[in-house]
């Protein structure tokens, strides 16, 4: 859920569009202004009709944009950092680096965005009573009718109990509460998600054979959504746990081996690629800062051709996009920040300097130990 754009910031906190909001931003326009506002208030001239359907989309979302920025807002007031806010297909996500110190910090967090929802439904709902209580019956009422009840139903749907949406949030908090355990919690909420996203496949397919309408294949997708994004986060969760008290330093591969950024491709292909077992090798320079970082990907992408006269400087990892780590972090708070950088490595250092590298592998071989360690503790008791 990349952003293909940005629109600025809102709160401090950046704000981005994927691409495949314009799908569903012309699916909703067209629906209004094609078959809805219509049926509803037949007669009047097409370009009306184009625009109340353009009016009630955009308001739509802003008013999702309202949803996901008090995410955001309560989060920080929380003590949790907000890399942006992204709207794509499925709505909008805040991304919240870190979690929730508490079950109350996580209900917080989670509560505010469906009431935000249900505010705004609330208020357009309020209007479009006030223009039919004076006689009123233009497109104006139809678009603050709609406002009103995508607004409800945005936040009703939001608060079901199943992970990823804030409903399985205040599922979390509830059960972490209740037990004290997070990861039991996580996992908890995420099946229900699971249950949630099967069920919704299952209408929709019913739906879609029993002659219904497309709509149903819409709530077969959502459905899927929901699936794979519980499973993530079930997967996340059971990571975090085998991850607990894992420092950074525990699982690094110390002094790696470096290059210089003047070096050329050509010659990395000849002097780097077999001499080490290593898939990324970072730059350094002054004695060991870290200015870069090259994998074996980045240098794929490059011709023979052109190897001899590019550097890998011009095709590394650059040094904003880098990210560094701590030896005595707890790895688990390093595990987010990894997406920032699309190599997905780190790099430790003390100071300035780096001390070691920290890989997918690496990650992996300490879940497996974790994971072991569970059993076992498990099995003891």
């Amino acid at each position: 859920m990349r952003a293909s754009f940005r629109l600025g910031r809102v709160a401090g906190v950046p704000v981005g569009v994927n691409w495949s909001v314009l799908v569903i931003f012309a699916l909703i326009w067209w629906g209004l202004a094609a078959s809805q506002f219509p049926r509803s208030y037949p007669d009047r001239p097409v370009i009306l009709y184009v625009l109340a359907g353009l009016v009630a989309a955009a308001v739509f979302f802003v008013g999702l944009l309202a949803h996901e920025v008090s995410h955001a807002i309560v989060a920080k007031r929380n003590g949790l950092e907000v890399g942006g806010i992204t709207l794509w297909l499925f709505g909008g996500v805040a991304e919240l680096h870190g979690e929730a110190k508490d079950p109350g910090a996580e209900l917080r967090i989670a509560g505010i965005g469906p009431l935000v929802s249900f505010c705004i439904g609330v208020v357009f709902g309020a209007f479009a009573i006030i223009l039919a209580q004076v006689g009123y019956r233009g497109l104006a009422l139809g678009v603050l009718a709609w406002l009103a009840g995508i607004n409800i139903l945005l936040a009703v749907f939001n608060v079901l109990p199943a992970a990823p949406l804030d409903g399985g949030r205040l599922l979390r908090a509830g059960v972490w509460r209740w037990t004290g355990d997070r990861t039991k919690a996580t996992i908890v909420a995420a099946r229900a998600g699971w249950a949630l996203g099967a069920l919704l496949i299952a209408l929709g397919i019913w739906q879609f054979l029993a002659g219904v309408g497309f709509g149903g294949l819409w709530l077969a997708l959502i459905g899927w959504f929901l699936i794979g994004a519980a499973a993530m986060e079930e997967r996340q969760a059971r990571m975090g746990s085998a991850l607990q008290g894992v420092r950074v330093s525990d699982v690094m591969t110390a002094q790696p081996q470096t290059a210089s950024a003047d070096m050329t491709v050509a010659d990395f292909v000849d002097r780097y690629l077999f001499a080490y077992r290593h898939s990324a090798l970072p730059l350094t320079e002054d004695g060991g800062r870290p200015i870069g970082l090259v994998t074996l990907d980045r240098v794929r992408g490059i011709p023979p051709e052109r190897r001899s006269a590019t550097t890998l400087a011009e095709v590394a990892c650059r040094e904003e996009q880098l990210v560094l780590a701590n030896p005595d972090e707890q790895l688990n708070e390093l595990l987010p920040r990894l997406n920032e950088c699309a190599d997905g490595r780190a790099l430790v250092v003390t100071g300035d300097q780096l001390i070691g590298i920290v890989s997918p592998s690496d990650i992996s071989r300490a879940v497996q130990r974790g994971s072991l360690r569970e059993h076992t503790a498990g099995e003891r008791r």
